[in-house]
């Protein structure tokens, strides 16, 4: 029976410390490798610049929701004075935006909220079942006490010669090809 082969999904590099993680990041950045990622088990500062990542677009999310929340309580409070129980107390218009705030205040951070919420998971993919870097069998380290860049097999740079070297060179500790199955 023919032995099937597997496509690799990506090289994997494993760091103790984060000195030689930031080195190899800077060096893999100005390489110009473009599908790769880094993996920790706690936020590292500055990680993202080093990296060239840009800003996250989920404050966008959460400003859609508190502009959405913040029209619907008015536009609700409006429509439910004026056409729904039109009550006029003390000769008060129907329409204002004193008497709505609370209400829209309100929705405003209620929908700020799931807008961050949502946009969180849109951007990063989630929920992700499965990960071809799931394979990796110290993976589990990396929400421990490892650092791991995983550079995918689909970027132009990632060489089987000369990428392995360079990631030796850059300190890693680890270094591994992880499989797509």
């Amino acid at each position: 029976m023919p032995e099937t082969l597997v496509k690799p999904y990506a090289l994997t590099a494993t760091f103790s410390e984060l000195k030689p993680l930031f080195a190899a990041v800077k060096k893999l950045r100005s390489q110009g490798f473009k599908h790769w990622e880094v993996y920790t088990p706690f936020p590292v500062h500055g990680l993202d610049k080093a990296m060239g990542m840009p800003r996250s677009v989920v404050p966008r999310f959460t400003l859609l929701g508190g502009v959405t929340g913040f029209f619907s309580g008015l536009i609700m409070v409006w429509y439910m004075n004026a056409y729904d129980y039109p009550l006029t107390v003390g000769g008060k218009p129907l329409a204002s935006v004193v008497y709505p705030f609370p209400i829209a205040y309100e929705l405003t951070i209620l929908l700020a909220a799931f807008g961050t919420l949502f946009g969180m998971f849109w951007t990063n993919r989630l929920p992700m079942h499965h990960h071809p870097i799931f394979n990796h069998p110290t993976f589990s380290r990396a929400s421990d006490d490892r650092f791991l860049i995983a550079i995918e097999a689909q970027d132009p740079l990632c060489d089987p010669e000369t990428t392995p070297k360079l990631l030796e060179q850059l300190g890693a500790e680890g270094i591994l090809w992880v499989h797509d199955s």
